[in-house]
C-alpha cells in the first residue's frame, strides 16, 4: 500500500506566509505518514521563481524529516530569454530529483512560456508522474507516462470557476483510459475554483468505472491509500488490446 495526499491551497499575502501556512498542513500529512503529496500550480503570491533550491527550502527540511516526497505545485522557471512552467519533486531524503516541465502552455502563457519536451516518470515509494494542468487536456501527456511506467498520476492545476466541471471530466476520462487513478489540485479563490479531486477506479462485472472519491472545499487536504498493484492487469489488457493505425 502508498498512501497519496493532495492539498488545495486558497489566496496569501505573501510567498512566505503562504509557505509557512502550507508547511503545517505537510508537517500534519508528514505525522499520518504519508508518502507523496501534491499541491496546485502556480498557488503563491509570486509565481516566478529562479531558485526552487531557496525558495522551498523549507518543504525541502519537511520531506527529509518525514521522508515523504513532496510536488510543490508548478511554476514560472526562467529558462533562457523566456520561461518554462516548471514542476519540482523533493524527494525523501530533502533533495529536488527532478522536474517535469509543462508540455502545453495555456493560451496567455504562450507568450512568455517555452513548452516542456518530455514526460517523466518518477519513483520513490512508487512511480508517478506528474501532469501539469492544460496538460491533461492531451490523451497522450498521460498515455506516455503510464506506457514508460508510472502507477499514479498526479496534477497540479489551476482551474478557473467556469473550467471545473469540464477539468473533472478529462481527469476521470484519463483514468479510465489509462488504468490509473489520479490526484489533482486546484487553488480555490475569488477567481480558481478549487475542487480538487482524487480519482480512483472501481470494476463493476468487468467493467472499469471512474470515480471522484474526494472533492475538495477550501484550504484542507486529503490523504488516500491505494494498493497501486490492482490496476496492473486491467492496464495491461487495455494496453495490449491497442492497435498501430494511419
Amino acid at each position: 500500500m502508498v498512501k497519496l495526499g493532495l492539498i488545495q491551497t486558497v489566496s496569501y499575502s505573501s510567498n512566505e506566509n503562504a509557505l509557512k501556512k502550507v508547511s503545517q498542513s505537510l508537517k500534519t500529512l508528514g505525522r499520518k505518514e504519508v508518502d507523496i503529496v501534491t499541491l496546485p500550480e502556480q498557488w503563491l503570491k509570486n509565481n516566478r521563481i529562479s531558485d526552487f533550491e531557496q525558495e522551498f527550502d523549507s518543504f525541502k527540511k519537511i520531506a527529509r524529516d518525514f521522508s515523504m516526497t513532496i510536488i510543490p505545485g508548478a511554476f514560472y522557471q526562467p529558462k533562457k530569454s523566456r520561461f518554462v512552467i516548471s514542476a519540482p519533486v523533493i524527494g525523501p531524503k530533502g533533495e529536488i530529483i527532478g522536474i517535469q516541465e509543462k508540455i502545453h502552455p495555456f493560451d496567455y502563457e504562450q507568450k512568455l512560456v517555452m513548452p516542456g519536451r518530455e514526460t517523466k516518470v518518477f519513483e520513490t515509494n512508487c512511480k508517478f508522474g506528474i501532469i501539469i494542468c492544460y496538460d491533461m487536456v492531451f490523451s497522450d501527456v498521460a498515455n506516455s507516462l503510464v506506457k514508460k511506467g508510472a502507477d499514479v498520476l498526479f496534477s497540479p492545476s489551476r482551474i478557473v470557476r467556469r473550467g471545473v466541471k469540464p477539468w473533472q471530466l478529462y481527469l476521470q476520462v484519463r483514468a479510465l483510459e489509462n488504468r490509473v487513478p489520479i490526484l489533482a489540485a486546484n487553488v480555490q479563490n475569488y477567481r480558481f475554483g478549487g475542487k480538487s479531486v482524487i480519482v480512483d477506479l472501481s470494476e463493476d462485472g468487468g467493467v472499469i468505472i471512474p470515480k471522484i472519491v474526494t472533492e475538495l472545499k477550501g484550504e484542507k487536504f486529503k490523504v488516500r491509500d491505494f494498493n497501486l498493484k490492482k490496476y496492473k492487469k486491467s492496464r495491461k489488457i487495455r494496453f495490449s488490446d491497442s492497435r498501430k493505425f494511419s
